[in-house]
């Protein structure tokens, strides 16, 4: 376990870990391996800085597969890879391959930082997303920008941007011309293509006003039949189809009725609120609450017309112990660090009974859930989706009660 880490050695692959990588292990260490799927051999090339040698493991990346999985395809991103974009990180597995390693994953985490059986590993899988597909399913993208005015993607964990953008998530009329034209250096590049087709455009950049280059500020998004006007700069589910499946999802796993009171946190746009409040109806009461000032106003906007729902703009913890009337229902949203100790705690203490939570990160949901079983929530029902397909990243929504 000693010694500087080799430049490359030839390794045969195991299970999948959280992150994109799968394990495999050289004289007792542990190395996890990007681009790789299990059971492969693979020439790897170990990551040299940032690997001490007293580490118990190592990482690598795979440049060359001497023995492939069944699984593995020619790659669906065309820039995606070793010493290439960090987009898509999956983009080399079957699709339908790819989603049972990621509800491996989901049902590893669980078991480990949650201390919950969802179901054995080899039976997991992460359910599809809508009918779009595994490619142009994306509907925002944030570009950075070089210091010769040129936008890109990162590499994976790197400064470095790949300039081309005909990245397989993005539709191809999102991305079209924007490699031949020239951007602030260092400004953010946010695109995102709305519910009628329409592509906007908006460059920012600290110190500098905001700028439309294409289309407008905000992009018109429609959930359940209602509209909403969504800065390009703000958040709104990346996956087009997944804001109505979530919402449907939310509305059913509620349970709420009519006069209740719904907690939508980490709210954004209000997208679950609109949800709820239908629950709720006019004797009902939905608080949602976010942190973005541009969240709060897309969400005022669009529940104008719901005298049931109040838009809080503040963080969860402070808005959560301001409140005078305990929630029948808290819905979390949260973002890829999840909830917390903190806020989890609160709920807890406000004796909110049922709480619907959604994670987008497989780890810090994992630990989520352990921290409402040790507070005295039963899990009732979890589903984990392949949101963003090509990627290793999932969504996981899970009912709990107390």
């Amino acid at each position: 376990m000693s010694g500087e880490p080799p430049e490359e050695l030839v390794l045969t692959t195991g299970r999948p870990a959280n992150g994109g990588s799968v394990v495999a292990r050289h004289d007792g260490r542990v190395v996890f391996v990007r681009y790789a799927l299990p059971g492969e051999t693979v020439r790897v090339r170990v990551h040299r800085s940032g690997s001490k040698t007293k580490s118990t493991f190592w990482t690598a990346d795979a440049v060359e597969v001497l023995q492939s999985s069944p699984d593995r395809v020619e790659s669906w991103c065309p820039i995606a890879g070793v010493d290439r974009s960090g987009c898509c990180d999956l983009a080399f597995a079957e699709p339908v391959a790819a989603r049972r390693l990621k509800g491996a994953v989901v049902a590893n985490q669980l078991a480990r930082l949650g201390n919950y059986h969802w179901c054995a590993e080899d039976e997991a899988t992460a359910e599809q997303v809508g009918e779009t597909g595994h490619t142009g399913w994306r509907t925002r993208v944030r570009l950075d920008v070089s210091d010769d005015g040129r936008a890109g993607y990162h590499r994976y964990h790197s400064a470095e941007l790949v300039h081309r953008l005909d990245c397989a998530q993005v539709p191809a009329t999102m991305a079209a011309g924007l490699a031949e034209q020239r951007w602030p250096p260092g400004s953010a590049v946010h695109v995102a293509l709305d519910d009628d087709g329409r592509r906007h455009v908006v460059v920012a950049a600290k110190g500098r006003k905001t700028e439309v280059r294409e289309g407008d500020y905000e992009a018109m998004q429609r959930v359940a039949g209602r509209t909403w006007r969504v800065p390009v700069t703000a958040f709104w589910q990346a996956h087009r189809d997944a804001p109505a499946l979530y919402s449907a999802l939310v509305s059913e796993w509620a349970q709420l009725a009519p006069g209740m009171t719904a907690w939508d946190l980490y709210g954004g746009a209000g997208v679950f609120a609109a949800a709820m409040a239908a629950a709720v109806g006019d004797a009902g009461r939905v608080v949602t609450v976010d942190t973005s000032r541009g969240a709060a106003r897309a969400a005022r906007a669009a529940l104008g017309d719901l005298g049931q729902v109040s838009v809080v703009t503040d963080s969860v913890r402070r808005a959560v112990a301001a409140q005078t009337v305990r929630a029948d229902v808290a819905v979390l949203d949260p973002p890829r660090t999840g909830a917390g100790r903190e806020v989890i705690s609160a709920l807890a203490a406000a004796g909110v009974p049922r709480i619907v939570h959604i994670g987008c990160e497989a780890a810090s949901f994992a630990r989520d859930i352990g921290l409402y079983r040790e507070a005295g929530y039963q899990v009732e029902g979890l589903r984990v989706f392949d949101s963003f397909p090509l990627t290793h990243h999932v969504e996981c929504v899970a009912a709990l009660t107390r």
